[in-house]
């Protein structure tokens, strides 16, 4: 049975800056589709454009061209004002620091409330308590923290503070952008399997933004890999690990550290060259090359990528 599609980013572009000397483009003509009940991989290096993509998807930023549906409905640019109270109810997002992303002068219930607060999504302020201790109970955290500050937390704790935020609206899509990347090994494991839990429970459609590929392959279905705002390869999780078509995913998955100090010392790293690339005559185009894995190739590029990909 073919999964409906939930959210789909069509050709945009994100820029930054007033004039054409400052002027930089973050996100250049970026298209993917996110399926709902799914894990979505987004994965490259700082300042590739990823945690920008979903910044502009939950309204942040504006986009210089292109559009977002959800649901088939336009969400970028000018909308209603219901509308952009819905979405904010169906689409929030799990921020990167878990320290900067809470107001240390606030209690944890009005933390959590805040989307609530701002949508009016309750009815008495006992209905908002409730919802309150429901939220901190789903993600592993008493109820009786809601009387607290931040900073009597660990990182952990105020990680499962910012996914209670965002659960308390009771979301659709959820954009985790690097939700485990400040925190210590031992304890992304166990976010990590929380956030697997409430999709199998609240079933969520996650959008998983990251650097870390070994996180990447752990919690996602499909996997989109960025390089200076363009998607270069987009394919099911395991189909990218086991086969890497484009030289740059290559490159970011030989740089995976290795659990053996034999092999992580004898292991090659490539390096990424987009010199590599010949494109003055016969241009790069976003193909296809196999069943649900694309690739920015050309046609020389293509019919190797197919050979690699069916050997």
């Amino acid at each position: 049975m073919k999964k409906e599609s939930l959210l789909e980013v069509k050709n945009i572009k994100v820029e930054f800056g007033t004039n054409r000397k400052n002027k930089i483009v973050a996100v250049d003509g970026v298209s993917f589709k996110i399926l709902k009940g799914e894990s979505f991989g987004l994965v490259g290096e700082s300042g590739s454009g990823k945690s920008t993509i979903g910044r502009a998807i939950i309204r942040i930023y504006d986009l210089a061209d292109g559009v977002i549906l959800y649901k088939g409905q336009r969400i970028s640019g000018k909308i209603s004002k219901s509308l952009d109270i819905d979405i904010t109810k169906k689409i929030q997002m799990i921020f990167q620091d878990p320290i900067a992303s809470l107001n240390e002068r606030a209690k944890i219930g009005y933390i959590v409330s805040e989307g609530l607060y701002n949508t009016k999504y309750y009815i008495s302020d006992e209905d908002r308590k409730e919802k309150v201790i429901k939220a901190l109970l789903d993600v592993g955290l008493f109820p009786e923290f809601a009387s607290r500050f931040p900073h009597e937390f660990s990182g952990g704790q105020r990680q499962r503070i910012g996914i209670a935020r965002a659960l308390i609206m009771e979301p659709e899509l959820v954009i985790a952008d690097e939700p485990v990347s400040a925190l210590d090994v031992s304890v992304r494991a166990q976010v990590l399997n929380l956030l697997l839990e409430l999709q199998d429970k609240l079933g969520l459609t996650y959008l998983f933004i990251s650097h870390d590929l070994s996180v990447v392959r752990y919690i996602t279905d499909r996997v989109a890999v960025i390089y200076k705002g363009k998607i270069l390869e987009l394919a099911k999780t395991e189909e990218l690990f086991e086969k890497p078509l484009h030289p740059y995913t290559r490159a970011l998955l030989s740089a995976i550290p290795v659990p053996d100090p034999r092999r992580e010392k004898n292991k090659k790293i490539e390096i990424y060259n987009p010199s590599c690339h010949d494109y003055s005559i016969d241009k790069a185009e976003w193909v296809e090359v196999g069943s649900g894995h694309f690739v920015l190739a050309n046609k020389k590029e293509i019919k190797e990528y197919r050979r690699i990909l069916f050997s």
